[in-house]
């Protein structure tokens, strides 16, 4: 039986490739007017990508941690409500939660906010003074809390057994075991796949331009259609995004490998 290759031996001409492709694109954003304006609008949009990204996988890793210690709890209850949350949110396409998001479930909040303040003497809130920024960032890191559940889940089942039994055999408390024993082990199986999910959510990032946000992918869909050069237009879009989530790949690779270097094997 012939032994597979070990992909990561192998010399990256992959990334040849795309750093002379991106350096064409660099060098036409440098020497050509079109692609200079192009860029310089796009811009405009990046630091709003950034911060939904960063934001929203912020409140996703969070609910996603909190889903997977539900899933794993003793009591049924919780186990089953977070199973129940986890295949609903995981079964719709992420568009179509980011629309129900948008137009049903923020008009909802705002009539419970409006409900509670009539009570407690809070000024009320109109629908549209929701930003749409806010209600794309709900939505998104509703649906990624859904598959990074499963992948916190997944981490700290992988902890072996006997670990959790000698830190109970040396009188550690849940919390205990769970920050200075459980987590540290879980953390480098979660890793790969939660930096998967991160550049994942860069790339979907995209989708809250179907609510008009002022991204990168709304700035140049807008700009596209107010110069008709669509070629150039969306190879700068694609240049930014690929840049983005190539440099962050990377970035993941050489601090996995750090990690398999540091922390020994049980």
């Amino acid at each position: 039986m012939v032994p597979a290759p070990k992909s990561d031996k192998d010399f990256p001409y992959w990334l040849v490739f795309t750093i002379g492709l991106s350096g064409y694109l660099f060098y036409r954003i440098l020497t050509n007017d079109l692609y200079t304006q192009i860029q310089a609008t796009l811009l405009k949009g990046a630091g709003i990508t950034i911060f939904v990204t960063l934001v929203a996988f912020s409140l996703a890793a969070s609910a996603g941690l909190l889903l997977a210690l539900g899933s794993l709890s003793r009591f049924v209850i919780v186990r089953q409500l977070s199973r129940f949350y986890i295949e609903i949110i995981r079964g719709v396409p992420i568009l179509v939660l980011l629309l129900y998001v948008a137009f049903v479930v923020a008009p909802a909040m705002v009539q419970a906010w409006n409900w509670l303040s009539a009570f407690v003497g809070l000024d009320p809130m109109r629908t549209r003074d929701f930003s749409l920024l806010w209600r794309a960032i709900i939505a998104l890191s509703i649906a990624y809390s859904a598959f990074i559940a499963e992948v916190f889940r997944a981490g700290l089942q992988a902890v072996d057994p006997g670990q959790i039994e000698a830190s109970e055999a040396l009188g550690l408390n849940g919390w205990q075991r769970f920050r200075l024993v459980v987590f540290p082990q879980a953390f480098r199986t979660i890793m790969p796949p939660l930096g998967n999910d991160f550049i994942a959510m860069i790339k979907d990032s995209s989708l809250v331009s179907v609510l008009g946000v002022t991204d990168i992918a709304q700035l140049g869909k807008v700009t596209a259609a107010g110069n008709f050069r669509y070629f150039e237009t969306y190879n700068v879009v694609a240049l930014d995004y690929l840049m983005m989530t190539i440099s962050l790949s990377l970035l993941l690779r050489r601090w996995e490998q750090k990690l398999r270097n540091k922390i020994p094997e049980h």
